[in-house]
């Protein structure tokens, strides 16, 4: 059907011309304070904006100011303890207008239990908004108009979604995808049968049966779920590459978790150069995304119902859990500074209010907004003062796979006493052989060069670093057993405190078993 293609193609192409202009043309410190002006405005009748007195704050000269000093910070239990709990029961108007019909559950990557995050259609809309610029964004290149006629797989939670009474619960994915507009259904895969699968393996064996017959364009989804569903695909049907079932794929949307420790596993899977783009959707709302494939950074959507505010990453604004203190220093867009550390603040379209989300950027370029993830507050080891980050092990990672032609694409670390100081110990996931202490004296010696506090530390305080090495399945079986297979869930890059404990007895009843 070249006709749908050359007419989609164009409709991307016309889309595109005014959002470029708007990009152009967009004051993002201008487009922020609109933004907080317009939820506040929003959220002035709802309990909450009632509580925190919303219609004395926008009369005020400096309403960002006002805002800052009047509304607190927050985190989950406390939007929970104080608000979400009231939307939960049914109760209508709590800290956005109307009735919550839908929470996204989502556990993060460091809690044991659920969190109830309300998802209000306004989100919804945001978060097509912002899904179709990023689709948008792929027509400045020249693309065949073939392309536009392709399959997008979207690798997501089920949207066979727990309705309980008042509303509906299920993941973000799942809940987003059962809202797809009608004209994006055609190009939808797997389709609403396979979706509605609640659970991974019956998703992953539906699929695999389904490949030969979709043409597959793009594939949208979390690194680990993809690797699996296309290594299964590859062994099923005896072929070299994924490109022998899907010759046309030609583009890989990633997120949720860095993408360099599997570079080496995808470029074995494929059988010709892809395009790479990172998008930043959380369980809160579509953040930023890659606005082009020549760059690996995102921008942030500064103009799409949210409010940003940044904590200086910092001992003055966490402690060594990463745990936010009382009254943190917060900062506006217009007061962040490039190559600095951040914990993410919003104010959104769903009833957060200064919520903090768990996630720590860093600003490559703050006039055009552009972003990386480093991590999570409390995905980085800090036992005695080393503020090793996710970043840094990321990069460790991937350099020890460069060295030692390697893939790694999991691990996880973690900070243990040992004899009167302290160690690191490693757990990386691979199923090349290595040799352990050769990988934990590669590990020490990448760190020593990327964190200078770790390299002082290392001579005080660190006694030393080990590496245990696990076939990447463990890792995946292990998501099996807490029931977090597929959908956005990511194996946890740092494990402390209990969930260490867990994660040692796991694998040690999993060695006296086999």
């Amino acid at each position: 059907m070249p006709i749908l293609g050359s007419i989609i193609k164009k409709a991307y192409e016309l889309r595109n011309a005014p959002v470029e202009f708007r990009q152009k043309r967009l004051n993002p410190r201008a487009a922020q304070k609109k933004q907080l002006i317009h939820l506040m405005r929003r959220a002035q009748f709802t309990a909450f904006g009632e509580h925190f007195n919303f219609d004395e704050i926008l009369s005020d000269q400096d309403v960002l100011k006002s805002f800052k000093e009047k509304v607190p910070v927050s985190d989950y239990n406390s939007m929970y303890k104080n608000w979400w709990y009231r939307a939960l029961n049914g109760e209508a108007y709590v800290s956005w207008p109307g009735r919550v019909k839908y929470f996204a559950l989502s556990s993060g990557t460091s809690e044991s239990s659920s969190k109830h995050i309300p998802v209000t259609a306004e989100m919804l809309s945001s978060i097509k908004r912002a899904s179709v610029r990023q689709l948008v964004s792929a027509s400045k290149y020249k693309f065949p108009v073939q392309f536009y006629e392709k399959g997008i797989l979207m690798i997501g939670g089920s949207t066979h979604l727990q309705f309980n009474g008042t509303y509906y619960a299920g993941d973000l994915s799942g809940i987003t995808t059962a809202n797809i507009p009608f004209w994006f259904q055609h190009f939808y895969k797997p389709g609403k049968r396979i979706s509605k699968a609640p659970d991974w393996e019956t998703k992953l064996r539906d699929m695999v049966l389904k490949a030969p017959s979709w043409d597959i364009g793009v594939i949208v989804g979390v690194p680990a779920w993809v690797q699996i569903l296309i290594e299964r695909i590859i062994k099923t049907y005896k072929v070299k590459t994924i490109h022998d079932i899907w010759p046309n794929l030609t583009v890989y949307v990633h997120s949720g978790v860095s993408f360099a420790p599997y570079v080496k596993t995808f470029e074995k899977l494929f059988g010709k150069p892809m395009l790479y783009s990172e998008s930043y959707l959380a369980s809160e709302g579509y953040i930023a995304y890659q606005n082009g494939f020549e760059t690996k950074t995102m921008q942030l959507i500064v103009d799409n119902g949210i409010y940003y505010e940044f904590i200086p990453f910092n001992d003055a604004n966490f402690d060594s859990e990463g745990n936010m203190v009382e009254n943190p220093q917060t900062l506006t867009l217009e007061e962040v500074e490039d190559n600095k550390e951040y914990a993410l603040l919003m104010s959104t379209n769903a009833g957060a209010w200064r919520y903090l989300i768990g996630d720590t950027i860093k600003f490559t370029n703050t006039e055009r907004c552009e972003i990386v993830i480093t991590g999570r507050t409390k995905h980085y080891l800090s036992i005695c003062g080393e503020h090793l980050s996710q970043e840094n092990m990321n990069r460790a990672v991937e350099m020890l796979q460069e060295e030692l032609d390697i893939e790694v694409p999991e691990f996880t670390v973690t900070g243990i006493r040992y004899e009167s100081l302290f160690a690191h110990k490693w757990y990386l996931g691979t199923d090349n052989k290595i040799d352990p202490e050769l990988a934990a004296k590669k590990i020490d010696e990448y760190l020593c060069q990327l964190n200078d506090d770790y390299m002082v530390e290392r001579l005080e305080a660190i006694k030393d670093v080990f590496v245990e090495v696990l076939p990447v399945k463990t890792f995946y079986d292990y998501m099996k057993e807490l029931g977090k297979e597929g959908s956005a869930n990511k194996f946890p890059r740092v494990i402390k405190g209990q969930r260490h404990d867990d994660w040692e007895a796991w694998l040690r009843k999993r060695n006296n078993t086999n």
